[in-house]
């Protein structure tokens, strides 16, 4: 963002709710969410006390062998309710990137274990982010993160992001598969929903030929798609989720790998001998975090923070489906949960366009990034209202305008899928919002 950057740092200072503001006082709406993860907004004062309560106690101390804390005791039973897997297994990092080292590891040590240390292959998706740590940078789908890194992981494996023949294609013919990754919604690549029926394909193909199903929820994890998990919202019982971010909604640095049952039964199973795994990291289930989770978690439980995003999809999704009609922008990615992206052309991108949309976004008032794709992300925090929603697509028609967009076409009708509300939730009346069509996600 060099014309913007030229400017100087931009220095924030403050947080309420949806908005940010910088040293000189001036208040920009999040439309980021930090980076995907300030799901209950800024400020929360209830969230700081729960940091200097536990610290007064014990800021944190080593989870190596048998030693613990209450909050990480607490939080790993809590999580454990919450999985959407059976008899789900707890094992706390530090951050995304952290749980995808953690799984990649994990499921090479796991077919070990069962006598089938062949089975080493990663298979990951083309617009894949899996994190900035050595093993997330050979998973990814995302060319650049992986160039100039000399020799990564050599047993990764690729295949189109919504393809899932070659999927099936590609596990008929191997036997030394170990685990897909898979993000239920593709967040940094461009936030791209799955096509109809995919997720619940590709993880009965994993099924049907024994290759674990790992569910990389860093960003879709507690809340961010209108359900708790993304997993819960498709279906899918997978073998291991990858949470961070929302889990504190970035008030302090924590993630956690959730294991099911099945796959987490090896490592406690005491023939032929009790299982050393050498793994973990100085503040995994770092008291402090895990005190500040909980806090979290029950924000979000109180204040229906999930529910919110169900109904909000709705109103968020459709406002910003008016963008369509700009003929710079190629594509308005909405509809699932209060996740978006406002793509372009690939001659606006030439143009420069979507840095100029950027530095006009600022100047508006409203904060957010470009995306590997290009794409403009949207990710607010889940207190964003509709009157938040509103000024956002504001500010971005103005921005695609003074960035030489025109309001020329027809906006496309009807970007969002009617998607039901949670059993035992209240309806709510959202008719007016949806238009019929279901999304496009190509």
């Amino acid at each position: 963002m060099a014309d913007v950057s030229a400017r100087g740092e931009l220095v924030l200072a403050r947080g309420e709710g949806a908005y940010v503001e910088d040293e000189s006082g001036r208040r920009y709406l999040d439309a980021s969410g930090g980076l995907w993860f300030c799901n209950v907004g800024h400020g929360r004062q209830r969230l700081a006390e729960a940091a200097a309560q536990q610290m007064q106690r014990l800021a944190s101390y080593s989870s190596f062998g048998d030693l613990a804390t209450r909050p990480a005791l607490d939080l790993a039973d809590r999580l454990a309710t919450m999985a959407p897997m059976p008899d789900a297994c707890i094992f706390f990092t530090s951050g995304g990137s952290d749980s995808v080292d953690t799984a990649v590891k994990f499921v090479r040590r796991y077919w070990a274990l069962l006598g089938r240390p062949k089975r080493g292959v990663i298979v990951t998706r083309e617009h894949a982010y899996h994190g900035m740590h050595l093993a997330g940078t050979s998973l990814a789908g995302i060319a650049a993160n992986r160039a100039e890194h000399g020799e990564l992981d050599r047993y990764v494996l690729q295949v189109p992001w919504d393809d899932a023949d070659a999927l099936e294609s590609l596990l008929a013919d191997r036997d030394d598969v170990a685990a897909f990754f898979c993000e239920p919604v593709m967040g940094a690549g461009g936030v791209y929903a799955p096509p109809p029926g995919y997720l619940e394909r590709v993880r009965d193909i994993c099924r049907r030929h024994d290759v674990l199903f790992v569910a990389d929820e860093v960003i879709t994890g507690y809340g961010r798609t209108g359900s708790m998990f993304a997993s819960d919202r498709w279906g899918l019982d997978p073998d291991i989720v990858l949470t961070a971010k929302g889990i504190t909604s970035g008030y302090i640095p924590l993630g956690a790998v959730l294991f099911s049952g099945r796959v987490a039964e090896p490592f406690w199973s005491p023939a032929p001998a009790p299982v050393m795994w050498r793994h973990g990291y100085t503040y995994s289930a770092h008291a402090t975090a895990c005190a500040v989770a909980l806090a979290n978690l029950d924000i979000v439980d109180e204040e229906h923070l999930v529910e919110r995003v169900a109904r909000l999809q709705h109103v968020l999704g459709n406002a910003l489906a008016r963008l369509s009609s700009y003929d710079v922008v190629s594509e308005v990615r909405a509809g699932v949960g209060l996740l978006a992206a406002i793509d372009f052309t690939l001659e606006a991108k030439a143009a420069g366009v979507p840095l100029r949309v950027l530095a006009a976004l600022r100047d508006a008032g409203v904060l957010t990034r470009a995306l590997a794709s290009g794409a403009v992300q949207v990710s607010p925090p889940f207190v964003i209202d509709e009157d938040g929603i509103a000024f956002l697509t504001r500010a971005l028609a103005t921005s695609l305008e003074v960035a030489g967009g025109s309001d020329s076409r027809p906006p496309a009708s009807g970007l969002l899928p009617d998607i039901t509300t949670d059993e035992g939730v209240d309806a709510y009346d959202d008719s007016h919002y949806l238009e019929g069509r279901p999304p496009h996600h190509g």
